[in-house]
């Protein structure tokens, strides 16, 4: 797609080819769009594939976190054990590790929206069947175990394609726009998400979820397939060679085109030090709404609805300011001061200030986790984007390593000065980018 900087060159050059015209020009915009799309904050849906991927997106991101509340009611009724619940949380974590690499290369050498369709295929065909065998009585522990463990899979395919495409989606400088579009309809699904599955449980049974589950995968595949291919050019030596390469050699190349391109090797590093150091703290959230501000599981909710406020209202500033942000500036900022918060609301024996430090957090978690991706995605070839993106869903893994380290430092130190001491060290690192790789902060 562009040609790599070489070192001499400064980290704002952006390759040319990047601007090429890839998406639906805005003539094209369907009419009650028309309007909509002036507005800075939703510019990318003036582009129809993005407006479908968007679509497609929301649907999947509330059936996503619903099955977040379904599957864990669901697993807690039939066994009545808290170490199953979170066993079955636990397998989620093993295709994330061992299939990433794998998932990133296939969203490069395949069709990415076919891998998109497929996921989306399966994930619907898992909640129908989850949905009729409540329905007859004929659930067990193990499906929903074999289920979680299936769609674990599918998801980590699912990921690097959906976030590689948005680039093909959108051009360049609407790239920043678009991504964090996208993160405000997966913040809002994380707000609505779980409480619509609450509602349908309480009424329904946890078959009334699955059902409306497998319907939004349902209706979010049928907005995939509308998807118009891009135009194909002739394909180059290098496009041919990757086609042809091995699985493993394809991922050895794409581990070694995020080391050696500076601007996605310190995207990656952020995202990696803040999933390890800091993010984890939300694992201790309980021991903080019961023993240390004494608010119970309605206070934990409240400071999670923080989070959830603070990461859309983010959300919606990257997506009006766009490619006008200087990215490493904010990437790396928004890093320190999540780290500098974390350690705010570990301090904090107030209800109240805490309520206002998680607001800060959920700001600060979003301004550095979509600028990275928007990071990660611009200094990509297309053909290295899948594999790429792929080390990006890593972080998830990370994050569960950093939450077994914060209970095991909890449990030495106590809460308080465990979460205080990783958050500092999270921001120290910032520090540490900042001082090693000075020209970070001028990414744009």
């Amino acid at each position: 797609m562009f040609l790599q900087p070489s070192c001499g060159e400064k980290l704002t050059s952006v390759p040319e080819k990047m601007n090429e015209p890839h998406a639906a020009p805005a003539r094209r915009v369907w009419q009650p769009f028309a309007s909509v799309s002036r507005i800075r904050a939703l510019s990318s849906l003036r582009h129809r594939n993005f407006r479908l991927l968007w679509f497609g997106h929301s649907l999947t991101s509330m059936a996503f976190w619903m099955d977040q509340v379904s599957r864990g009611w669901l697993i807690y009724e039939l066994t009545n054990s808290a170490l199953q619940l979170g066993m079955v949380r636990g397998i989620q974590a093993l295709p994330i590790l061992f299939l990433s690499p794998i998932a990133g290369s296939a969203a490069d050498r395949f069709s990415r929206k076919k891998q998109i369709v497929l996921s989306q295929i399966v994930d619907g065909c898992m909640y129908a069947a989850l949905t009729v065998l409540i329905f007859t009585r004929s659930i067990e522990p193990w499906h929903v175990y074999l289920s979680a463990f299936v769609m674990a899979i599918d998801q980590t395919f699912l990921q690097p394609a959906r976030a590689a495409i948005i680039a093909d989606a959108v051009p360049r400088d609407h790239l920043t726009n678009a991504i964090g579009l996208n993160s405000m309809i997966f913040n809002t699904a994380r707000s609505t998400g779980p409480a619509l599955a609450g509602i349908l449980i309480a009424r329904y049974g946890t078959a009334g979820s699955y059902a409306t589950q497998a319907i939004f995968c349902a209706l979010a595949t049928l907005w995939t397939m509308q998807l118009r291919s891009r135009p194909q050019s002739s394909p180059t030596a290098d496009d041919i060679s990757t086609r042809e390469s091995t699985f493993f050699r394809s991922v050895v190349e794409g581990w070694k085109f995020s080391w050696r391109n500076e601007e996605v090797r310190t995207g990656l590093l952020v995202v990696m030090l803040v999933a390890f150091l800091i993010v984890p703290f939300t694992t201790l959230l309980p021991i903080f709404a019961r023993d240390i501000l004494s608010v119970g599981a309605a206070g934990q909710g409240l400071l999670l609805t923080g989070m959830g406020v603070g990461a859309l209202g983010s959300a919606v500033a990257i997506a009006s300011l766009g490619d006008r942000m200087t990215r490493g500036l904010f990437m790396l900022g928004g890093a320190a001061l999540y780290g500098l918060s974390v350690v705010g609301f570990a301090a904090s024996p107030w209800f109240r200030i805490s309520m206002v430090l998680m607001v800060i957090i959920g700001v600060a978690n979003v301004f550095c986790n979509a600028l990275v991706q928007t990071v990660i995605q611009t200094y990509s070839p297309s053909k290295f984007r899948g594999r790429t993106m792929a080390i990006f869903q890593l972080s998830n893994v990370v994050m569960t390593c950093g939450s077994m380290m914060l209970g095991s430092l909890a449990t030495a130190l106590g809460t308080q000065w465990a979460v205080g001491l990783m958050g500092a060290a999270g921001a120290l690192m910032v520090v540490f980018i900042h001082v090693t790789m000075p020209r970070a902060w001028h990414i744009r």
